[in-house]
């Protein structure tokens, strides 16, 4: 969930960008509406209402998930005004904990896997 989450953030931040990019060139052929207050680690009720109306009820599911997995490392980017540093901090720290740190909690469980 914390891989998908954070591929989803990649793919809408590299689309957002594009687009910023494209508007630039062409003098304002339509606003672009930034999407990366909607893509904060932790965000609040209010960012998550707006979040729940620009994706679809799969990628919100993802996206919540996510939010309650990364939940306890988001404050390690709180000061950082970098979105990708906000998303990808917690998001590095999850997948190492839950990720790995759990695979290798499981290896030294008796009962596992034969070799």
């Amino acid at each position: 969930m914390v891989l998908a989450s954070f591929a989803m953030f990649a793919i809408d931040q590299a689309q957002n960008g594009s687009k910023h990019q494209v508007a630039k060139v062409g003098a304002g052929l339509e606003p672009v509406t930034s999407a990366s207050n909607v893509n904060q680690a932790n965000p609040s009720p209010k960012t998550e209402r707006q979040r729940e109306k620009m994706h679809g009820q799969v990628r919100e599911a993802i996206d919540d998930a996510d939010d309650v997995l990364v939940k306890p490392f988001a404050s390690a980017s709180a000061s950082s005004s970098s979105i990708w540093a906000q998303r990808g901090i917690p998001a590095l720290i999850a997948f190492l904990v839950f990720g790995v740190g759990l695979r290798l909690l499981a290896a030294y469980v008796p009962g596992g896997s034969r070799r």
